[in-house]
């Protein structure tokens, strides 16, 4: 149980980071933080204590299998998660090329 407390914990800090900041880099590293989190509590739904990997044999002994499609999902989100961070850090550095600043407020303030 404190296990998913502190993942929940995770999240709120990458959250806080998210509404608290004005740099976009400190926002985008936010979001990293979160979807971290969110990955740590898929995984952590798969999770059986003394659960076996699911590969089945002929043996008649009745085992206890952990789920793997929490660990596929997770997988998959990484790359998701990994491409949209890459194109925000690249929003981000195109932004400051035009703007000269990675500050939300400045550049909200900008016009052109």
């Amino acid at each position: 149980m404190i296990v998913y407390l502190m993942c929940f914990i995770l999240f709120l800090t990458g959250m806080y980071g998210v509404l608290s900041q004005r740099n976009l880099i400190k926002i985008v590293i936010g979001l990293s933080v979160m979807e971290i989190s969110i990955f740590l509590f898929m995984a952590l739904i798969g999770y059986i204590d003394a659960g076996v990997a699911p590969i089945v044999t002929q043996t008649g002994e009745q085992l206890i299998y952990v789920d793997p499609l929490p660990q596929a999902m997770v997988l998959t989100a990484i790359v998701i998660g990994l491409a949209t961070n890459a194109m925000l850090l690249a929003i981000a550095i195109r932004l400051y090329k035009k703007y000269k600043t990675f500050d939300v407020r400045k550049i909200n303030q900008l016009k052109g």
